[in-house]
């Protein structure tokens, strides 16, 4: 089958995954054009890993379709998995291997030389080649995952949460080697639950709430939605305040985001024996936060 829609790295059309009578993802629909830094935003359960497995054909869905790469994820998984690189979020290694035994397995399953690059990767990411695996901790283990995902020079990166297990000077390398990769045309899908490494470094993104894709922008125009985050001291009732039109608790009772006509607002609050009124951009977190509590803006 030729590959079609090459300008997406990653194509999803009504994409689901049941398990039984469970949930799973349902009826996705996501684009993510080649070289985009993208995140998949979501908390645990919310299905971002059902998702990366389906797209590698490492599950099969119940129903919809997408294209990797180009390539159908049912009957042309096997060019998805040849060509991407995949760092899961649990990684496991075969006991009795060296840390270079599995990053050379890893390169030989696709045919590639890697060793330049793969003693590159190892010496910045701080790995004991000579190791075995079951001696590694949870952050070295996930460091022979990263080296066995970007070894190849992948077209298309797909990390499920990345960093767990990496101290912050290492994560710090790590997000340095994926700028590098992204400069150099790579495509990154990464998934995670932290938000301020998504605000941080990804271009785009997607939120995810319960199998359901909720809202997928740009990072900027995410941060850039007109939405102020309003904190009150002073007043003892803010019932009247949040009948406002617009105004969502933000966390606690006198924290709210605001859209509404400012206007309308401040001569409300000017009857309000205020003790002090703080007003604020949210955090990419806090419109994150927000937009699960809410569906289409108004209350679940």
């Amino acid at each position: 089958m030729a590959k079609t829609n090459e300008k997406y790295a990653i194509e999803i059309k009504k994409l689901t995954k049941t398990y039984g009578k469970s949930r799973g993802i349902s009826e996705l629909e996501l684009s993510v054009n080649e070289g985009d830094f993208f995140g998949f935003i979501g908390p645990n359960g919310a299905g971002k890993s059902t998702t990366i497995r389906t797209l590698l054909g490492l599950i099969s869905p119940t129903s919809g379709r997408a294209s990797v790469l180009g390539y159908d994820i049912v009957s042309e998984k096997k060019k998805i998995l040849q060509e991407a690189g995949y760092l899961p979020s649990e990684i496991n290694f075969y006991n009795g291997m060296k840390v270079k035994d599995v990053i050379k397995y890893s390169a030989d399953i696709r045919r590639k030389d890697c060793t330049e690059k793969a003693s590159v990767l190892s010496q910045r990411l701080g790995l004991d080649l000579n190791k075995k695996v079951e001696e590694l901790s949870l952050g070295n283990r996930k460091k022979v995952g990263i080296v066995c995902a970007i070894q190849h020079s992948p077209r298309l990166l797909i990390l499920d949460e990345p960093t767990s297990g990496l101290d912050p000077l290492m994560q710090r390398e790590f997000f340095s080697i994926l700028k590098e990769e992204n400069d150099a045309g790579s495509t990154i899908f990464f998934s995670s639950h932290i938000l301020s490494e998504v605000q941080n470094h990804c271009k785009t993104a997607a939120f995810i709430k319960d199998g359901r894709i909720i809202i997928s922008d740009k990072v900027e125009t995410l941060e850039q939605t007109g939405t102020k985050k309003i904190t009150l001291t002073g007043p003892s009732d803010y019932s009247h305040i949040l009948s406002l039109a617009g105004i969502t608790p933000a966390g606690s009772e006198n924290c709210f985001f605001y859209t509404g006509d400012f206007k309308a607002l401040l001569r409300v609050l000017s009857e309000e024996t205020i003790k002090d009124l703080t007003i604020t951009e949210p955090s990419l977190e806090e419109i994150f936060m927000n937009y699960y509590e809410t569906k289409n803006g108004g209350k679940e």
